[in-house]
């Protein structure tokens, strides 16, 4: 523990963790396996989440964003938009065939937020996939893990599914072994 980290700890302050993006790609090796041994195919749908400030250098950084999407999707066939939840995060939200494109994209994302400073209100990425209902791969960057959510109707989720997942997927994916970590994400927007 540093002098500072001392001291922020003695005022009551604490940092939040840097997000870590260096296992976003991850993701698109283990797509392919979802697929041929469980028949869980990646949708065309991704979305990143971060925390919405009214910083001008913010704003800054959301114009960068929005402007490095109006450039590349073009050229991918991305679509996105931005939206804010009712807690006031912001969503960007893509829909691309191509399930690399998504993963690039978001990955592309993170990173211009981290250049602008802003590494610590990236919260996650959640990549869609399909079964005989919706299977989301959550990345938490805090923690540089991934973890799955399977939702089962209103505010009710498969466990089962998702500890199956893990134990079939921690070859491929790093899992967040702390399951007190894996918290559901209802009411995503689409």
């Amino acid at each position: 523990m540093g002098i500072r980290s001392i001291i922020d700890s003695m005022l009551g302050r604490s940092r939040l963790p840097a997000a870590k993006n260096d296992r976003l790609f991850a993701i698109s090796t283990a797509s392919i396996t979802l697929e041929m041994d469980l028949n869980i195919k990646p949708s065309s749908l991704a979305r990143i989440c971060f925390k919405s400030l009214g910083m001008t250098k913010y704003e800054s950084a959301r114009e960068e964003i929005e402007q490095l999407l109006q450039l590349s999707t073009p050229e991918t066939g991305t679509e996105f938009s931005i939206e804010k939840d009712e807690y006031n995060f912001l969503w960007v939200i893509l829909k691309d065939r191509d399930f690399e494109d998504l993963v690039t994209t978001i990955h592309m994302i993170s990173q211009t937020l981290i250049e602008h400073g802003f590494g610590e209100h990236i919260l996650c990425a959640v990549y869609r996939f399909q079964s005989n209902g919706p299977v989301y791969w959550i990345y938490n960057f805090k923690q540089g893990n991934y973890y799955p959510f399977v939702p089962q109707g209103k505010n009710k989720r498969d466990n089962s599914m998702e500890f199956r997942l893990k134990s079939l997927m921690e070859k491929e994916l790093p899992i967040e072994k702390d399951v007190g970590k894996w918290h559901p994400l209802w009411n995503m927007p689409f």
